[in-house]
């Protein structure tokens, strides 16, 4: 097969879609159900302290929303929020804790690139014994030269584009219980298992080369097909080219890892060749190739 067919030439697409569709719901433990009526309580309680101020909506964003339409465990949970930062969102989370005799974990503050990135920390923390990290809404401009973006808050929209695939920018919202699609593809998407950019593939992979290998793990990771125009992207040389002059080894292989810690590593490594990346990727590094060459020059 060609194109993005390479990750669902080994499973029959139409009873997996069927299955998929059986499942497309939101299923929440118990413990799930009471994090999240504790922090509807918690964007009441912030409302009453500050009515002036927007009402907060909290969302859980990502990973955990897709594993869950595919009756999937996920263990760790990003809650989204607009009109503050992710520490600020926690910090008020701890404060009714407390005033409600309930354990308090402490709060890590993960502050990426803060020059970047002033006032938007993300925080990381324990509540009610499950890993939850607390992030803001927020949009992405990217310069010519470099993976980091400017980071700035941003609406749902927003937040939902700058992601590598449609079915990761999907949002549960807490206060209504309900799967939001910004893109509107991703609940398309991961019914019929393909895996798309939210926008345009080709400025989607200059902007970070990493989707390119993220979009490879997670078509993998599900035996999704990539969809055709993302393909005919990750295929271009150019795409090799960024990943090899903005990506760092070490990022690479925290990738790879992952990858060989998914259920088809095999299918990575065959993709990785069908697009042309796996000398960029397993490759030794410029300045050894440049080093090597020098070596054997003077001998």
């Amino acid at each position: 097969r060609r194109s993005g067919d390479v990750a669902g030439s080994e499973h029959t697409a139409a009873a997996d879609e069927k299955k998929r569709a059986r499942a497309m719901e939101v299923e929440l433990t118990a413990r799930e159900d009471e994090i999240c009526r504790l922090l509807q309580r918690v964007a009441d309680a912030v409302h009453a302290k500050q009515p002036e101020q927007p009402r907060l909506t909290l969302r859980v964003a990502g990973g955990w929303v897709r594993d869950k339409l595919l009756g999937l465990e996920s263990h760790d949970m990003d809650i989204a929020v607009d009109h503050m930062s992710g520490f600020e969102l926690a910090s008020h989370v701890n404060e009714y804790l407390a005033q409600q005799g309930q354990a308090v974990r402490s709060i890590g503050k993960i502050s990426q690139n803060p020059e970047r990135s002033k006032h938007l920390e993300t925080a990381t923390t324990s509540v009610l014994g499950q890993a939850v990290d607390f992030v803001n809404l927020r949009s992405e401009t990217y310069g010519s030269d470099s993976r980091i973006p400017q980071v700035a808050f941003g609406t749902p929209l927003e937040d939902a584009l700058r992601r590598d695939t449609t079915f990761n920018a999907l949002f549960y919202n807490i206060h209504t219980r309900q799967v939001e699609d910004y893109c509107g593809r991703g609940l398309a998407d991961l019914r019929a298992g393909i895996v798309r950019t939210p926008l345009e593939p080709r400025q989607t992979f200059h902007d970070d080369p990493l989707r390119v290998l993220r979009i490879v793990r997670f078509a993998s990771r599900f035996d999704f097909r990539i969809d055709d125009d993302a393909a005919a992207a990750m295929r271009d040389p150019a795409a090799a080219a960024e990943m090899a002059r903005k990506i760092s080894r070490e990022r690479i292989g925290i990738e790879l890892d992952k990858m060989a810690a998914g259920p088809r590593p095999l299918l990575s490594i065959r993709m990785l060749l069908d697009f042309g990346l796996y000398f960029v990727v397993f490759g030794a590094p410029a300045e050894l190739d440049e080093s090597l060459a020098a070596t054997a020059t003077e001998q």
